[in-house]
């Protein structure tokens, strides 16, 4: 059998793929930016060919930096962003993908908020309907795209496009499939009362065949291994939801552990021994039949940071530096205080509320862009902090947690959240955990690990960590009830700024 696993990691904008050693360490790494579009205000697609063809070159550019045979390669596995829909047609081919930070379908929520829907779903699979919930966006095809709808053959999620483009199986899984609300959390299995909740009923056949995360679901086809530089009959297992795999590869894996990952989403999420809490939380999902991964989340965290490099610092590359680390090296220069000021980490719309935006406020003629930068790491310490304070009210305890994430490689960043969040903060060794994780479970499908904490074990490490500041305690207190203060009373302005937008 190979020495080594290949790890892919699909998310909303990068695809990356990650050669590792059954130790944890990379042998070689690639990626490539994907492009979305935006056709209507709300609407964030992506063209599942430009998706295949990036998955493409990250194989085949990994698999020659890292100078091995691909014969070497013991097991692919991939993670990928949840929700959205990445769909098949009747014949096999693409047909449409739709990312998770969409959110044409606020409306829709809205409506099924009011008809008590979230109150049929959520005691099945464990989640309220929310505008880019893989659900809601086939609904909301259903009502106002029914030629497209009628078009679908299979309902996948990013991670297992490639899975199919690599093996030619049409599988899932079941960290994304409860992970998207389509799955009976408790029973691990399709659920028609849970399609019918969601005025589904007819697209049942269109969900694929459901695997565990670490089982086989295929292999590197002939034309697969063309394309990429595989070798055919390469083993390919069903993958992870991102938010699971990052948390793996970054070393959660017992009961009691937390992750937090600052990324495109915002991810909060414990590792529990029963199907859910004892109080709500956004989410639920699953990497095995003994635990499970109680979740909150949304589109609120580094994306925002990486909307301001891409609009206002791209091109500001000192000595060579990253506009990353020039963003982070001006956060490091402010001192907080209560009179720096406020954003919200909204560019992408809320958990709670879609129509949410994003916005600065107490700015002074004073403040500079370091302030401006403190206060959009800030506000997206402040977004996590609100979910871990569900995850909390729900049940869910802890006293550390492992970041990782896009966050995590910033200088400053871990100490904000670590001070936000009241909890000692460590960064794992991998920058790379989503592959990670998808590594592990290629690894545990193959037999080179016992299960998931015996690979997570085997193959990360802890590197940094942080311990919170107490005398900032009372501070980022004050700071954070404004903080949900001004989301209050935005709310309803935010409403009406969303009902005079173009269709």
């Amino acid at each position: 059998m190979g020495e080594y696993l290949l790890g892919l990691d699909a998310g909303n904008t990068v695809i990356k793929a990650v050669i590792f050693d059954l130790q944890g360490k990379e042998i070689a790494a690639a990626a490539e930016e994907g492009h979305s579009r935006m056709p209507r205000p709300g609407h964030v697609e992506r063209g599942l060919d430009e998706l295949w063809q990036n998955a493409r070159l990250v194989i085949a550019s990994c698999l020659k930096q890292a100078g091995i045979s691909p014969a070497d390669i013991a097991a692919i596995g991939c993670a990928g962003h949840g929700n959205g829909l990445y769909a098949l047609d009747k014949a096999g081919d693409p047909l449409l993908g739709i990312q998770s930070i969409d959110t044409r379908a606020s409306a829709l929520v809205e409506e099924w908020q009011a008809a008590g829907v979230g109150d049929r779903t959520y005691p099945i699979g464990q989640q309220r309907p929310w505008p880019a919930q893989t659900p809601t966006l086939m609904a909301w095809l259903k009502r106002h795209q029914p030629e497209m709808f009628a078009k679908i053959g299979t309902v996948f999620l990013c991670k297992d496009f490639i899975v199919n483009r690599l093996t030619g199986e049409r599988v899932s899984e079941v960290s994304d499939m409860i992970g998207c609300g389509l799955l009976h959390v408790a029973e691990r299995r399709y659920d028609r009362p849970l399609m019918q909740a969601y005025g589904l009923e007819e697209a049942f056949d269109t969900l694929p065949r459901l695997l565990e995360s670490a089982e086989i679901a295929g292999h590197v086809s002939d034309k697969a291994a063309a394309e990429t530089g595989l070798k055919a009959g390469t083993p390919v297992v069903a993958g992870l939801f991102d938010v699971i795999a990052s948390a793996l590869g970054s070393g959660v894996a017992r009961t009691g552990a937390a992750s937090i990952i600052a990324g495109t989403w915002s991810i909060n999420q414990v590792v529990i021994d029963r199907p859910a809490l004892d109080g709500p939380v956004f989410m639920s999902s699953s990497f095995d039949h003994e635990r499970y991964m109680a979740i909150e989340s949304s589109a609120t965290s580094a994306a925002n940071l990486e909307w301001i490099v891409r609009e206002f610092f791209a091109d500001e590359r000192p000595d060579g530096r990253s506009p990353f680390e020039v963003c982070s090296e001006l956060v490091g220069s402010v001192a907080p205080a209560d009179d720096n000021p406020h954003y919200h980490p909204y560019v992408y719309g809320a958990q709670q509320d879609g129509n949410a935006r994003a916005g600065f406020y107490g700015v002074g003629g004073w403040h500079t862009k370091a302030h401006l930068l403190h206060a959009v790491f800030e506000g997206v310490a402040f977004g996590h902090r609100w979910h871990i304070d569900n995850l909390r009210r729900a049940g869910a305890r802890f006293d550390e947690a492992i970041l990782s994430g896009g966050g995590s490689r910033s200088a400053v960043w871990p100490q904000i959240f670590a001070d936000v969040l009241g909890v000692p903060v460590s960064v794992a060794r991998s920058r790379e955990t989503g592959a990670l994780g998808a590594a592990i479970a290629a690894g545990i499908g193959v037999g080179l690990f016992g299960g998931f904490e015996a690979g997570a074990a085997a193959m990360t490490e802890v590197v940094r960590s942080y311990q919170p500041n107490p005398q900032l305690k009372a501070l980022y207190d004050r700071r954070y009830a404004l903080h949900r203060d001004i989301v209050e009373a935005m709310t309803p302005i935010w409403k009406r700024l969303a009902s005079a937008a173009p269709a």
